[in-house]
């Protein structure tokens, strides 16, 4: 049936190449992907803001239905991230306490819910991944429709099944399965040079002059 159908997950970005992003920000990797990928500032991290990182399985459901996200926790592999996009409505939680307790049992790296969540007290104490929209005590119903593994975007971010996964206390970003070398080469870049700054900033020899050259640049005036 069209929009109820569980595909098969073709490809998915290795677990060295999910190790190389642990420790970068996700700002800088942001930052070197031209600032132009987001999920949305909407989605918070919910949990107590450990970092995240893996291959995504995706769901697609409708809002305020849960039963293919039930479904894709027992397809998961240890560390994918499940990605649902729920159309971002927030009447209806889509997963709670049991749901991610039953997840970081099967260890999986982390789930992202464009939509809600609840029993959010829990979920902020744990280190377990939860990013989402927001928090109602409504919960779910079990009807489908949805997808499983199926292209979705949240907010214009597409992601496709088996892309990287990053996130933290920021918030969180898809990187496409052919740019993740490409994109954590840049991002490690980025990382060392704000090192560097941050030590000239300490020994007071950061060189501020381009404020002024690029205020002059575009003809600010009384510099």
């Amino acid at each position: 049936m069209i929009g109820f159908h569980i595909h098969p997950r073709r490809r998915q970005v290795a677990a060295d190449i999910v190790a190389r992003f642990a420790g970068l920000p996700v700002a800088n990797i942001s930052d070197v992907m031209s600032r132009m990928a987001a999920g949305g500032a909407h989605l918070r991290p919910m949990h107590d803001g450990a970092p995240m990182a893996g291959p995504a399985l995706t769901v697609k459901t409708r809002p305020g239905g849960n039963l293919m996200v039930h479904k894709a926790l027992n397809l998961a592999q240890p560390g994918d991230i499940i990605v649902v996009d729920a159309g971002g409505d927030l009447t209806n939680a889509i997963i709670g306490e049991i749901m991610t307790t039953y997840a970081r049992r099967r260890g999986i790296g982390g789930i992202v819910i464009h939509g809600a969540i609840r029993d959010s007290q829990a979920l902020r104490q744990s280190s377990f991944p939860v990013y989402a929209a927001g928090v109602t005590h409504r919960g779910p119903y079990k009807d489908g429709p949805g997808e499983i593994n199926a292209a979705i975007a949240l907010d214009g971010m597409i992601i496709e099944p088996g892309d990287l996964i990053v996130g933290d206390a920021d918030g969180l970003l898809c990187v496409p399965f052919d740019r993740v070398d490409a994109v954590c080469q840049a991002a490690a870049a980025k990382q060392a040079a704000e090192a560097r700054t941050f030590e000239e900033i300490a020994a007071g020899t950061l060189d501020t002059g381009w404020i002024d050259a690029r205020l002059a640049e575009l003809k600010c005036g009384g510099i």
